[in-house]
Parts: structure tokens; sequence; C-alpha cells
């Protein structure tokens, strides 16, 4: 028995942030959805790890996301008033109705499916002019290098970020994913987070100042109006929400592509099998999804007293974490060897982009860049080798799942 398996058989059933768990949580989720399906932590959440369970809570009504109390049975009467709390306390993924409705009411025109796919052109654009500009190299990091600046460049796009100052945000940290993990924040996390909400504030503030007196074609403009509107959107709202839409508009598929990648590479039949039939490209991303999400975790809140969710009673005001990443491989819905790779696996709906009124906006934009991406580098670098695929290195985050690098070379 190799030692990450043995860890997940006799440690703790739920420890998110330990270093095997980071490495793979797979076997840990085997274990939860055994041993005890709805499972209390030692921090009072009970967590979801089959897929019925996961699926009802995301979907049912009976659920929220209550934010604010959520924070305040956490760290004190006192927490909202940390910038990036506050700032969080306004996200629409955190809101529930009326509120939610207003929020994603306002920008998710600039989602549609008609809008997104009309993108494909300009996103093949982006992943040629990087790959013009790195295989002259004959090496690379694949998440910095590559799948970092796509989603990054598109987002840039759609909120309007001048060419000028995106060196900025090609540069910036990846640290925020810290922010969701169900595990609280120390005192050092939180001070680390409202140093990064400020200046993400500041910049914007002076973002939005430009496009109120210069319009464009992008939705940070379309939000300022709606601001300026007064009783659509306030100043708060415009700022966290910004700071959110750039934030999920590239980690997640960041980690998608790599996560994507990095699979392909440690199962050669499946990557031989996509070089083959690029047709393929399109199931092998829901595949990618559903083996190795992106996103691990989503978070709800019982608005009533819950009798029975998985032979648990759910008191009211109780969290219950959704492990996505777990009912993604509960075999009661992929029979077939669940914990295995395969790009033809018919009937794939992984969780990954969650469920109900919060399913995620960017979902069919973050499938189409990983699409193009992975097909355009299979095709244009055949011979892509990855340095280390037995041992990478994976960020020390739980709930946004992704690798600190990935080099290759060819």
């Amino acid at each position: 028995m190799n030692e990450h398996v043995q860890a997940a058989t006799t440690g703790p059933l739920f420890n998110p942030l330990a270093p095997e768990f980071i490495r793979d949580p797979y076997p840990h989720y085997a274990r939860l959805r055994a041993t005890d399906p709805m499972h209390q932590t030692a921090f009072g959440s009970f967590v979801a790890s089959r897929h019925a369970e996961v699926s009802l809570a995301l979907r049912d009504k009976r659920f929220g996301k209550d934010f604010a109390e959520r924070t305040i049975r956490r760290y004190g009467p006192k927490s909202l008033e940390e910038p990036v709390f506050r700032s969080m306390s306004h996200w629409m993924l955190q809101k529930d109705p009326p509120d939610h409705a207003r929020l994603r009411g306002l920008v998710v025109k600039a989602f549609t499916a008609r809008r997104v796919e009309d993108m494909r052109p300009r996103i093949q654009q982006v992943v040629d002019e990087t790959l013009d500009r790195i295989i002259p190299q004959g090496r690379m990091d694949l998440i910095e290098d590559f799948a970092f600046r796509l989603p990054v460049t598109i987002i840039c796009d759609m909120l309007g970020i001048p060419e000028e100052q995106r060196e900025l945000f090609y540069t910036g940290s990846r640290d925020g994913g810290r922010l969701l993990d169900p595990v609280p924040l120390s005192p050092e996390e939180i001070a680390k987070g409202n140093a990064g909400n400020l200046m993400a504030a500041m910049y914007f503030q002076q973002l939005f100042d430009l496009r109120r007196k210069q319009p464009g074609d992008d939705l940070i403009t379309q939000l300022v109006q709606a601001e300026e509107d007064g009783s659509k959107l306030s100043n708060e709202e415009l700022t966290a929400n910004i700071i959110l839409l750039f934030g999920a508009g590239h980690e997640t598929t960041v980690n998608l592509i790599g996560n994507g990648l990095l699979a392909l590479h440690r199962n050669p039949d499946q990557l031989a099998l996509l070089k083959a039939n690029p047709g393929l490209i399109t199931n092998a991303i829901e595949e990618f999804l559903r083996y190795d999400s992106s996103v691990q975790l989503t978070g709800r809140v019982a608005l009533e007293d819950i009798e029975d969710l998985g032979g648990k009673r759910i008191p009211k005001g109780e969290n219950v974490l959704c492990l996505l990443g777990s009912a993604n491989h509960d075999p009661a819905v992929y029979p077939d060897r669940p914990g295995s790779l395969d790009i033809t696996r018919p009937n794939v709906r992984p969780l990954s982009f969650g469920g109900g009124i919060h399913f995620c906006l960017g979902a069919q934009l973050a499938r189409i860049e990983a699409e193009i991406a992975i097909a355009s580098l299979l095709r244009r670098l055949p011979d892509l080798r990855l340095d280390d695929a037995e041992n990478p290195q994976w960020r020390p985050t739980f709930v946004l799942r992704g690798l600190k690098e990935l080099p290759a070379s060819w």
C-alpha cells in the first residue's frame, strides 16, 4: 500500500489542507463516501461526499449562502469590518435571492451562449500568439507561460482593462484561493487578504473613473452605468463583483487546463487517443472536469431544519460543504472505473461548475478556452513532454485545486 492511500485509510476523515489530501484527495473521498457520507467536521460543518446529497444541496431552495451570518459565526461579530470579508459579502456568488438575481442579472448578458461562441477566434488568436512566442524556447512552465495567460487576457478583454495595464495582471499573485477554503483563516492570512483586496479595489476605482469618462463596449462600462442608475448597484457591490469576476474569470480555467494536461500525460493511452482523434476534445474537457475538478468544494447553509440529508439531521444555520470532486467520482453515477481517466466516457455531467441558481456564469467560456488551448498545444507540440509528471507541485489550497507549476520541454 503506497503512502497516500495508507494516509487516506488511517488519518482524519476530512483534513483538506493536509499535504497528502492536497496531493491526492480522491482516496480520502472514497473513504468518506464509504464510511460517513454526511460527515461532521471538527469545525462544525457537515461534509457531503456522495453525488445524491451534493446535487440536492446545490439545487434545493431550503439551502442558501447566508455569507454574513456564516462569517460572524466563524470569526466573531466584528469580522465583517475586515475589508476582504466585507467585499466577499457583496459577491453575487455569496448572495441569496433577491440580491443574487439582481446582481447576476446585470452581468449575465456578457456570458450568453452566442457572445461566448463569438469569442472563439479571439481565444484561438491568443493561444497561437502565446505558442508562437514560446515554441522557439524549447521549454516552458505550462501553468505560468501558457495556461495562465489565456484566461487572464480574455477576462481583461471582457472587463475592458487597457492593454498597457495588463502586465500587472499577468504577473499578479495567485494566492486568493485560500479565502475559499473551509478551514478558518489565520489572522496573518486575513491581513494578507485585506491587503490584496484593497490594492484591487484601488485599481478598479481608477478604471471605473476612466470608463465613466470614456465608455467602451465592455462589462465594466455596463456595470458603471448600472451603478450610476443607483437602484441597481452600489459602488461597493460594483467593486466587489468586478474583483470576483476577475478572479473567477481566470483562476478556475488555469486549473482546468493544467489539471487536464497533467491527467493526459499521466495516462499516455488517453493522450495518444486524443492526438489520433482530435474530435474527442469536447468530451475530453468534460472528463477532465469530472476526473480532477479545478473546483473541489462549494458551500451551502441550511435555511431551515433539514430532517434527513444522507441520514443526518441538518439544523437551520449549519453549513453543508458539497464535495464536488467526490461527487464526480461517485460509483453510483459513474460505475465504470470512476477513478480512471476515459476521454470517451459517455454521459459525463460533472458537478464542477456547481448547480442551481449559483451555476457558474462562465462555464461555457471556460470549456471553450480549455478546448482551444489543449487542442492547439497537442497539434503544435506533438512531442511535448512533462519534466516530472509523477511529482507535480500542487498549490496549498483545497477548494481551488491547481498546480504551482508544470515544467515541460519538446
